[in-house]
This record gives structure tokens, sequence and C-alpha cells, in this order.
């Protein structure tokens, strides 16, 4: 409780550099998605792909 009143943070604010291989091909599959306007299955059919072909 020192912590909180001192405003001293518990844990290390996460850092975006630390992006695993699977949280990467997650973010570019999303990222065509996106660009691609997809949406509802169309969406999940084309990231199951693209998540399987990154693999």
């Amino acid at each position: 409780m020192s912590g909180c009143l001192k405003n001293v943070s518990a844990a290390p604010a996460p850092q975006e550099n630390n992006v695993t291989p699977q949280q990467q091909k997650m973010k570019d599959c999303n990222t065509q998605a996106v660009t691609q306007s997809l949406t509802g299955d169309d969406r999940k059919k084309f990231m199951s792909n693209c998540l399987k072909a990154a693999s």
C-alpha cells in the first residue's frame, strides 16, 4: 500500500516490442483482414487460413 501512496507502480508497464511470434502473426493477419474489409464468417475463414499459412 505504501507504493500506491507514493505513486510507485508494482509491475513494469508492458512494452510494445515484447511481442511473441504468434502475436505478430495475429497482428499481421488482422491487418490484412481489416484492409480487405472482411467481417463475419469470411473474416473467420481468412484468419484461420492466414494463421495456418504463417506457421
